[in-house]
């Protein structure tokens, strides 16, 4: 089967090298702010999905939470298995393929870290994973981006100079596709690689979860979790729960 372009730019040092500059504080802040909302018992069991470097699993398990965090990229988790403990665990596992059943109490999917596939099947049966692996009356929390401020305010190119290498940046919308084209030179060498999400909206994300047995509970549309307005709010956050 033919590698897809996460599998190699997820695991590539450039994409840590291009993305360093992540704000830890912004997700605290965020976490703070969910688990005010859903006021998971002091035991709960938290599923952190394409969790990158662990930085929200890191954070949920210094606030008490039994975290385990998993992500598609072999790097990440080497790196992120350093903060292990006996209420933190991260693998190397694929979103789309089963894992625990009816064993979590809160699943999250932050930052972005959802529409990679080629289809809707493909997304619904990832959903009807995260449905699987809460418990009945368990949470999944999804964090995408706003969609339609995305396109409205799409810079289509950028160049970003991090440890000495010029990363070149195009974006462009191509069959409801958000495609990151980032090219750049090190050590005489050329690269070539591209991010290509999945332009949702939020009823897209309505009738895809419908499909997986899932129905949102709220909508947020920032990480003060203020309510969610398509023409202003950074980032569309649903709450689901199973229907």
């Amino acid at each position: 089967m033919q590698r897809k372009w996460f599998q190699y730019w997820f695991n590539s040092p450039y994409y840590h090298i291009l993305y360093q500059q992540r704000n830890d504080a912004e997700a605290e802040f965020f976490i703070d702010n969910l688990t005010k909302y859903l006021k998971p018992q002091e035991d709960s069991k938290m599923l952190d999905i394409a969790c990158g470097k662990g930085r929200h699993s890191i954070y949920l398990n210094k606030k008490g939470f039994d975290v385990t965090g998993i992500d598609l990229s072999e790097q990440s988790i080497k790196y992120a298995k350093q903060f292990e403990n006996n209420k933190l665990h991260f693998l190397v596992h694929d979103m789309r393929k089963l894992f625990y059943i009816n064993y979590f109490d809160v699943a999250l999917n932050l930052f972005t870290s959802f529409g990679y596939f080629d289809t809707e099947k493909e997304h619904v049966n990832a959903l009807k994973t995260f449905r699987k692996c809460l418990k009945a009356d368990g949470m999944l929390v999804l964090d995408y981006f706003n969609t339609a401020k995305i396109i409205r305010n799409l810079n289509s190119c950028e160049a970003k100079s991090l440890d000495g290498i010029t990363f070149n940046i195009s974006k462009n919308v191509i069959e409801g596709k958000i495609i990151k084209k980032i090219n750049f030179e090190d050590k005489g060498k050329i690269y070539n690689f591209e991010e290509r999400v999945q332009a949702f909206s939020f009823e897209d994300f309505e009738r895809m979860l419908a499909k997986a047995g899932m129905i949102i509970e709220t909508t947020f549309g920032n990480y003060s979790l203020d309510n969610f307005d398509e023409s202003s709010s950074d980032r569309l956050i649903l709450i689901c729960k199973k229907a």
